[in-house]
């Protein structure tokens, strides 16, 4: 006890001799700390006698020289509490009630010496927790959107609000933000709680919410995004057809019409040919269009028909009719024509073909032939629209023989070839027997040949026929050598015969037109060429001409 009185008197005259300095030191929560006795400057062998205590008068431990610690009874610091060498105290698992100044109490040799050190403790908060309170803002109509939390803080957290990465301030209209902090009494942590209310507009729609949690002991952490439907009412309509055009007769059209409200309306009205027809639906479908569809369609809000909108439909149509179709059948010599009458929403472009050949114009036939018979077709187009019509024309005619010749062939063979045209084709009878072969039949046109060996002179008879008549020609068929010439070789004989007599007769007419010549040059005394004795008898003929 004595001693105890001694240490007292010593440690009070100290304290009222010296002038200290508080230090501070930080340390995190639940974690492991050391605080210092004078920064670790006392040696243990020069103090006789050490004591930690908090605050002015909490005791945690005492130490004697050359003796173990002897921690206090406090059951605050009874197991969590150490020294070490350099007299530095140890404290495990610090709590918020260890924010305090503990204090090194140090007797070396006869002087009192005490270091006061100022503890503060941190926690760092958790993630925020973002919730939504609702789902849905009004435009112009203040709600409370979200509450953010973040727990277990020393300090306690800040909490910011941000619209697309903006912070958002409390502007006493549209924004009121009100934060609550609150301390666990058993931990004393904080707990930060911020509420957004806010009041929108049209541009928020999908605007993105979110609060950050602020520390000075971490990073800025943020929560996840909230996005609010902004309901605003409708201040606009649009009519516009669904279906995909151009639209021809037979097809059905959809309108549709939208609002930009949101919600959207469930019902509009349709205009359709002046009447109103209220549809629980934002479309309307016609059926089966017609020309008489064409035209302006509306629609409306139901509770607000002055929210109207418009948009046309063009029903496009094309027809063709020709003055003729089908099968037209017409007889040689005779005349037809054809009339096109098309109708159009456009301007339409038309062609006409004879099977797979072009022709320039719509066909006239003022004298119809055989060449004329054939599938004709009528093609008009306009833009995504083509109408087709086609007639077919048949040319009839009785048979004729355009021609009956007779060829040479190999040996004693003759060949006779009858040419005919007629429609229906022509049928051929030969009056005599032989190799027969056809040609092709084309525009109305066939030629028969028939191969034969006559004996001695004959007539041989072609006779074509159809429906609509018939025709025959004879020639005389010789088997002479002589005969073996054709007509042609006949002819080439007489053109030569005919070349030699008009050279000769040319021959004539200039031996004469020289002797001419010669005469006439004697007349006019021109004696280039004559001797002197030629001159003389000339000069004598000349004077007995006179004479007579």
């Amino acid at each position: 006890m004595h001693r105890i009185a001694l240490l007292t008197c010593i440690l009070t005259a100290s304290l009222m001799n010296q002038a200290s300095g508080l230090e501070t030191i930080t340390g995190k929560y639940g974690d492991t700390i050391e605080i210092p006795c004078n920064n670790g400057r006392i040696a243990e062998a020069d103090a006789t006698f050490v004591k930690w205590k908090y605050d002015k008068d909490g005791s945690i431990l005492v130490k004697h020289q050359n003796q173990n610690a002897s921690v206090s009874s406090d059951v605050s610091y009874k197991n969590r509490v150490s020294i070490k060498k350099d007299l530095s105290l140890v404290i495990a698992q610090l709590a918020m009630s260890d924010q305090r100044t503990f204090t090194c109490m140090v007797v070396v040799k006869e002087d009192i010496l005490e270091y006061p050190v100022q503890l503060a403790i941190y926690k760092v908060p958790s993630q925020p927790q973002i919730t939504n309170l609702t789902t849905v803002m009004a435009i112009g109509k203040p709600t409370t959107l979200a509450r953010c939390r973040t727990e277990d803080a020393n300090p306690a957290a800040n909490i910011t609000w941000f619209k697309n990465k903006t912070p958002l301030m409390t502007d006493g209209a549209a924004i009121k933000i009100t934060t609550n902090v609150d301390v666990n009494k058993e931990t004393g942590l904080s707990t930060t709680t911020s509420s957004l209310e806010y009041t929108a507009v049209k541009g928020d729609i999908d605007a993105k919410f979110t609060c950050q949690v602020q520390h000075v002991k971490s990073a800025n952490m943020d929560s996840s995004p909230l996005v609010f439907t902004v309901n605003y009412p409708t201040e606009k309509v649009s009519l516009k057809v669904a279906s995909q055009g151009p639209f021809k007769e037979g097809d059905n059209v959809t309108l549709k019409c939208t609002a930009d409200g949101n919600p959207p309306p469930s019902s509009f009205n349709f205009y359709i040919n002046g009447q109103k027809k209220t549809v629980n639906s934002n479309t309307y479908t016609l059926s089966n269009v017609t020309r008489e569809n064409s035209g302006e369609y509306k629609c409306s809000l139901v509770d607000n028909e002055n929210i109207v909108a418009s948009a046309p439909i063009t029903v496009e149509y094309l027809d063709l009719v020709l003055s003729s179709t089908g099968k037209i059948v017409k007889k040689l010599g005779e005349s037809l024509e054809m009339t096109v009458d098309v109708k159009a929403s456009g301007a339409a472009q038309t062609s006409w073909k004879k099977g797979n050949a072009k022709l320039n114009s719509l066909p006239k036939f003022e004298k119809l032939s055989y060449a004329d018979s054939g599938v004709y077709e009528c093609v008009v187009s306009m833009a995504g629209f083509k109408k087709t019509q086609t007639f077919e024309l048949v040319v009839e005619g009785s048979p004729v023989i355009q021609s009956l010749l007779k060829e040479r062939g190999e040996g004693m063979n003759k060949v006779l070839k009858c040419a005919a045209e007629g429609f229906p084709k022509p049928t051929v009878q030969w009056s005599v027997n032989g190799t027969s072969v056809e040609s092709a039949y084309e525009n109305g046109r066939v030629t028969y040949s028939l191969s034969i060996v006559p004996k001695g002179n004959l007539t041989v008879s072609c006779a074509v026929s159809n429906v609509l008549g018939s025709d025959v020609k004879s020639m005389n068929v010789s088997a002479h050598q002589k005969d073996e010439y054709s007509d042609q070789t006949v002819l080439a004989v007489g053109i030569v015969v005919g070349l030699m007599l008009a050279a000769l007769a040319i021959g004539l007419a200039y031996w004469l037109y020289t002797k001419k010549f010669r005469q006439g040059s004697w007349k006019t005394g021109e004696k280039e060429d004559g001797s002197a004795e030629e001159s003389k008898k000339l000069e004598e003929n000349q004077s007995q001409k006179a004479d007579v």
